[in-house]
């Protein structure tokens, strides 16, 4: 089964489609024009994708991977480009910053939070592989791709020829530039992680563009392809990357224990599933 999102009316039980753009900035393509903007959140080193279909009446944008601290910083730049949020959106339940989607509720009581049904998280719309998110006219595509948690998704902007070309992917922690998420806790596992890339994202164009949603060294996008050929992880065999894995030796993060309850009940505040 299929979810449709759209704009009005905000959720369909079918099937769904979403919209997105390359660059900060505003670009045209084909009748469509959409508006991108990557932002960053430099504690926990998070980056926040605002995406909107500027060619509909009521410029629909939605939020990814949205920070509690840096709520009020995206909510006036959706006003200043007057745009009119619907969805706020995670790749999963966050260990390292707690999400802004619950503040953004409270702020924008229109918007709806998105996230996985495999997440056991709270959520106004919950998202399973193969569903379509709809803002305006352009889809996001839902791809289940576990290992640095359970309820991992990626969201890939659509294939089809009325949608943007060369693609993109906002992988979440599953796919970092020349790196991945940890899979040492919260049901991670390195065979599921290995597996989900090759499958799910390894497969995809060569030029699909790659947005994850941290780095630590200064990347802001990366490629397909480039991953494939210069991850320095992913880009081994099976055996080889689970031994990294193995041996990261990392520290326990240290806000875990604050972030990870309060994004399963979607931030600062609880919400209603549908």
């Amino acid at each position: 089964m299929m979810l449709r999102f759209r704009c009005v009316p905000l959720f369909k039980p079918q099937a769904s489609l979403f919209r997105a753009q390359m660059g900060s900035y505003s670009t045209n393509h084909g009748d469509h024009k959409l508006v991108f903007r990557q932002l960053f959140e430099k504690e926990s080193s998070t980056y926040t994708y605002l995406l909107a279909d500027a060619s509909h009446p009521q410029n629909p944008a939605l939020l990814i991977d949205p920070v509690d601290k840096t709520a009020d910083r995206d909510l006036a730049l959706v006003k200043e480009l007057g745009l009119k949020l619907i969805y706020a959106i995670n790749t999963h339940v966050h260990a390292d910053h707690v999400t802004g989607s619950g503040l953004i509720k409270t702020k924008f009581p229109g918007v709806k939070s998105i996230i996985s049904k495999a997440s056991n998280a709270k959520a106004d719309l919950f998202v399973e592989p193969g569903d379509k998110i709809y803002f305006g006219d352009i889809f996001l595509e839902v791809r289940a791709t576990p290992g640095h948690t359970l309820g991992c998704v990626t969201y890939v902007t659509g294939d089809e020829s009325n949608q943007l070309q060369p693609r993109m992917a906002f992988t979440g922690d599953a796919l970092l530039i020349r790196g991945c998420g940890r899979t040492d806790f919260q049901g991670g596992s390195s065979d599921k992680l290995y597996d989900s890339v090759h499958s799910q994202i390894f497969t995809l164009p060569k030029d699909t563009l790659v947005y994850p949603a941290h780095d630590y060294k200064g990347f802001t996008v990366s490629t397909v392809g480039e991953e494939m050929l210069y991850n320095p992880r992913l880009s081994k065999d099976k055996e080889t990357f689970e031994n990294i894995m193995q041996n990261l030796h990392l520290s326990y993060p240290k806000m875990m224990d604050v972030a990870v309850p309060a994004n399963m009940v979607c931030g600062l505040q609880e919400t209603k599933s549908e």
